[in-house]
């Protein structure tokens, strides 16, 4: 398998699941905004915070208001995080490796991105939004239920699954980072915190959590249990640990994987091992999460280096 055609899988796998998860995280900050007092603060820059691109959002806007935050996550070209560049991108990934993979899989990419670009506008506005983006997040789980269930687990299903998951678990410690920052170091006479839980709910809801969480800790929904749930919870397969547990075995099944699964391994204890009450207590959960997407970043550089670098060497 040629390297360059790994790569391209893996960053299809990555942009599907980027686009899948800013959707998610408009979507749930959307509805606890509806649901919100309209005299609570609640400010839409968090999410753009969410995706590390507060830089660029500054350099193209001057206002952090709703409109301009909602553009910016899912429609701008220059946001290479955005829905629409993810799109974008993953479609041009397929459709150069199509050989690879089942066909019904370009048809479900070319329709999503011809259905985001023509449907834009109503992402953008409140009324549509919700079902636009609805849409899109069950468009992006058909391709990987598709991939999971109709193509071949070879190596190119594999670097499928490294890109996947790689990237859940880079934006969900994105999420708690953002999260806990925001939830947990604030005065104690904050106006927002009798409404603490709606808004762990929306951050257990960007990832399709909630339920999970009921099921599996069954106590009030704390900051707590919910950066343990989403950080630590094996079985919950958007969970950090659950994820890299998935880049793992993807990685044993791939050769000369030394360094990759080193570090993986490495990343994995250090996140299984985090004694959650003690760094929220310590104030030392934005360090860890820090640390965490390093250590990821890592990861995905010891990919590169290993697998998609060869063909650039020759």
């Amino acid at each position: 398998m040629l390297s360059r055609v790994a790569e391209r899988v893996y960053w299809l796998a990555r942009y599907i699941e980027r686009a899948e998860n800013t959707a998610r995280m408009v979507m749930s900050f959307h509805l606890v905004s509806l649901d919100m007092p309209k005299t609570m603060p609640l400010t839409w820059k968090n999410l753009v915070a969410v995706t590390g691109n507060d830089d660029i959002f500054d350099e193209h806007y001057q206002r952090e208001d709703e409109r301009n935050c909602v553009k910016f996550l899912l429609a701008d070209h220059y946001n290479s995080s955005s829905v629409f560049s993810s799109l974008k991108a993953a479609r041009e990934n397929v459709r150069t490796t199509r050989d690879l993979v089942p066909s019904e899989a370009w048809e479900i990419v070319n329709e999503l991105y011809l259905f985001a670009r023509d449907n834009m506008d109503s992402g953008l506005g409140k009324r549509g939004r919700y079902q636009f983006l609805t849409e899109v997040v069950q468009r992006c789980q058909t391709l990987t239920g598709l991939l999971a269930g109709c193509m071949s687990h070879d190596p190119a299903y594999d670097f499928i699954r490294l890109g996947r998951n790689l990237e859940r678990a880079d934006m969900t410690s994105r999420q708690i980072d953002v999260g806990a920052y925001r939830l947990l170091k604030r005065p104690e006479d904050d106006v927002t915190a009798p409404y603490d839980g709606l808004l762990w709910t929306s951050i257990l809801r960007s990832q399709s959590g909630f339920q999970m969480y009921r099921q599996h800790v069954k106590r009030r929904i704390n900051g707590v249990d919910v950066v343990h749930f989403l950080l630590q919870d094996i079985p919950f397969p958007r969970a950090v640990a659950h994820a890299l547990q998935n880049v793992q075995e993807a990685i044993e099944r791939l050769p000369r994987n030394e360094v990759p699964l080193r570090l993986v391994m490495q990343v994995r204890r250090h996140v299984l091992g985090a004694e959650v009450d003690h760094l929220i207590k310590e104030d030392r959960l934005h360090e860890f999460v820090d640390t965490l997407q390093r250590e990821i970043a890592g990861v995905h550089g010891a990919i590169v280096d290993t697998w998609f670098a060869l063909d650039k060497a020759a």
